[in-house]
């Protein structure tokens, strides 16, 4: 057996080389697969329902795959679309499909997979104990289901009820990122160890070449082993590089979680066997007891505004530590003067980041910092944006002139780059799951309509 999978790139609109990608082309995959989304970059997406790239950048790399397609008669899988994979993104990403295949004559079967959890549905899962938590889940409770917005992530099984139902291009709502690639090689009888590695080496397109990027990957999966080759000019593959790959999102590199089961690298090996390709060998994936299908939820929490400045002077430098807990003491009051007492200040949160002072890592910071100059990152949030905004502005001015003891009369304590310095940036959301669904089938949690184009 042979199988041809080729991997355009990492996420749909992040762009890809179209030389590299035509050389993966004129190899002749038997599949083309492409992830189009993540929780990478926070619950905004699934939240607000607005994919992270655009609709331009979508269509550009889309365009090229549709064609691809055409060019080869195999199917083309993408999953996640819109980012979150919410119903709401399939249906974006289907439209432009459409446009596409109308500008360019070109004619498919469409299969769309629905990944939106009603909340009634959930509630009855809850309470019927077939939710359970991952590690470090939050707390839950069956009220939560009707205030957030959650997708199932789907397996393989979804993906080929709809391939064996004739589709030509599959639109998937929130999926496993390896569970596209995987699809079509369990349909042919591929080894599952194998399978689910070479799903997970390439589930980011290029991101394990040296230099890591988005673009084509193509793999070729034999009885026995995959070769994983780089396309684009300039790039390499290394067995380390590939290696390294199965530690990205993952606490454990030998140890992959999937609905179905585990993947176990442990005595995988990697073999170069040129500068651009390296053969894999070894995995075996262990099924598990019950299926599970892993919930994502995202809720509205407030609104921001924020605020950026920075200071080069040792002695603000210095004092803004213990200038800044009594800051928002002032705050508070200033909140309830202002507001006439209609506003709470425990309801408005004003935080401050001392960028070059541990701001990412705050107080597990391990090393000493002295920094020559800070940047500072102010965040208000509250249940409304103009209360976000009003509070901004008095937070800006006081906090440009906070009184420093070793000076004399009034100073600048921080410099802002843009007038006004109060910036909206809108509605803030949280994820509120970290949860599996158990005892279900592998695709009763999702639903599949399809269209002739």
């Amino acid at each position: 057996m042979e199988l041809r999978i080729l991997a355009p790139t990492g996420a749909l609109g992040a762009g890809f080389d179209a030389d590299a990608f035509a050389r993966g082309v004129a190899a002749r995959p038997d599949v083309i697969a492409c992830d189009a989304g993540s929780t990478d970059s926070g619950p905004a997406a699934l939240g607000s329902g607005t994919p992270k790239l655009s609709s331009q950048a979508v269509t550009r790399d889309l365009r090229l795959l549709l064609k691809a397609r055409d060019e080869l008669g195999v199917p083309l899988i993408i999953g996640s679309c819109g980012t979150s994979g919410r119903d709401a993104g399939v249906d974006q990403v289907a439209e432009i499909a459409g446009r596409i295949a109308a500008e360019e004559n070109l004619s498919f079967k469409l299969g769309l997979i629905y990944s939106d959890q009603p909340a009634a549905s959930l509630q009855e899962l809850y309470d019927a104990g077939r939710i359970k938590p991952l590690a470090n889940a939050p707390a839950i409770n069956r009220e939560l289901f009707e205030r957030s917005h959650t997708v199932a992530m789907m397996g393989i099984e979804p993906i080929q009820e709809a391939l064996e139902a004739g589709c030509d291009v599959v639109l998937a709502g929130r999926a496993s990122d390896t569970a596209l690639f995987a699809a079509v090689p369990h349909l042919r009888g591929a080894a599952p160890g194998l399978t689910w590695h070479m799903a997970k080496t390439i589930e980011c397109g290029a991101a394990c070449a040296i230099p890591p990027s988005a673009n084509p990957l193509l793999v070729t999966l034999r009885d026995d082993h995959f070769d994983v080759t780089t396309l684009a000019d300039g790039s390499r593959l290394t067995p380390r590089s590939v290696a390294a790959h199965t530690l990205y999102e993952n606490a454990d590199p030998y140890h992959i979680a999937e609905p179905s089961g585990v993947l176990d690298t442990s005595e995988a090996t990697y073999e170069a066997v040129d500068g651009q390709t390296v053969r894999v060998r070894g995995a075996r994936y262990i099924p598990a007891d019950g299926y599970t299908n892993k919930l994502e939820g995202a809720e509205l929490v407030g609104y921001q505004t924020v605020i950026i400045g920075g200071v080069r002077d040792r002695i603000v430098v210095d004092a803004l530590p213990k200038l800044l807990p009594a800051a928002k003491n002032y705050f508070e009051s200033k909140i309830r003067d202002v507001f006439n007492g209609d506003v709470d200040p425990a309801s408005v949160d004003i935080d401050y980041r001392l960028y070059g002072a541990g701001a990412v890592l705050a107080d597990r910071e391990p090393t000493s910092l002295d920094p020559a100059e800070l940047g500072v990152l102010i965040t208000i949030t509250a249940s409304d944006q103009a209360t976000a905004h009003t509070v901004a502005t008095f937070v800006a001015h006081a906090s440009s002139h906070l009184p420093i003891a070793e000076y004399d009369g009034l100073v600048s304590t921080l410099a802002y780059p843009y007038s006004p310095p109060e910036m909206d940036r809108g509605p803030l959301y949280r994820f509120t799951l970290n949860h599996v669904v158990t005892g279900i089938t592998p695709t009763e949690l999702f639903r599949t309509v399809t269209q002739e184009l």
